[in-house]
């Protein structure tokens, strides 16, 4: 059996298991490239060999496990964030494209030369380790509640070089830091408890929950940001913060409760508001 047909039968297990033609076509392949080790031009160029011995049987496994809904990014071990691969485990969030905003507002802001970053609730570590890699004269402080996260994200900042200037925390939201940041970014936990049934198995059943929901509406964490993390913020400094669908209107409430002027509201590539930044108008 060729590899075209190994992965032709992928492709029709996975859409029986409920996933898009397009979708399945797309894991088949990463999941196929991934076993063997090759990239997508390899994989082209020979997809009417032969599968090598072994191929089928490592393969049938993980088109097995992205059947249950599996993440893809939890069977190959990474995801592509910010044009860096980084380690992805079940005890992190996906990272997803809509949260490249961030470095992207961020990088704005940040001057070429010596700054300040603090990344609350780090995860993987990609928003704190994409903004060290960019900003080379950074110095950056990232914090999680989950020690196992932060193992991942340290592993991603030595795969990326930038052990030596980001600085791991283990604590809730920022408790207990003493800096002056130029800028502060965070994706936290914003899924409404009562979405659950609403999203994919693909996140429900596997992500963390708790870097997942944030209350009953949702703005739990970030609401708890908006009053704690002022004095963590520099003059002039901004805080920059993803949430989520239809909560644009939410977030502009609690900011001006809380003393902070918003910036801009920013959208992603389907124009959904996804992010806002911030600037404080009281410490």
């Amino acid at each position: 059996m060729t590899l075209h047909d190994r992965i032709s039968a992928a492709q029709r297990q996975l859409t029986g298991a409920g996933l898009s033609d397009r979708t399945a076509t797309l894991d088949a392949d990463v999941l196929a490239r991934h076993v063997l080790g090759w990239d997508r031009a390899q994989l082209l160029t020979r997809t009417r060999e032969p599968a090598p011995d072994g191929f089928a049987e490592h393969y049938q496994r993980l088109i097995d496990r992205r059947s249950r809904r599996e993440p893809v990014a939890f069977l190959t071990g990474s995801r592509e964030f910010w044009g860096l691969d980084f380690t992805v485990t079940p005890d992190t969030l996906v990272p997803r494209p809509e949260t490249e905003l961030i470095v992207e507002e961020a990088l704005r802001t940040l001057p070429a030369g010596r700054s300040t970053v603090l990344d609350v609730g780090t995860g993987t570590g990609c928003l704190a380790v994409s903004l060290a890699v960019e900003r080379p004269a950074a110095l950056v402080v990232a914090t999680d509640i989950s020690d196992r996260a932060l193992l991942v994200a340290a592993v991603n900042a030595r795969r990326h070089g930038v052990a030596g200037r980001v600085h791991f925390v283990r604590t809730d939201l920022a408790a207990g830091l003493d800096m002056q940041a130029d800028v502060i970014v965070s994706n936290p936990p914003y899924v409404a408890d009562g979405d659950a049934p609403g999203l994919l198995p693909d996140v429900v059943d596997y992500e963390p929950a708790a870097a997942l929901f944030g209350g009953p509406d949702g703005m739990g964490v970030t609401d708890r940001l908006l009053a704690t993390i002022p004095p963590l913020l520099a003059p002039g400094g901004v805080f920059i913060v993803e949430f989520g669908y239809g909560q644009e209107d939410a977030v502009r409430a609690a900011a001006q409760r809380e003393g902070w002027q918003v910036r801009r509201i920013l959208s992603d590539l389907q124009g959904i508001a996804r992010t806002a930044v911030l600037e404080a108008t009281r410490g």
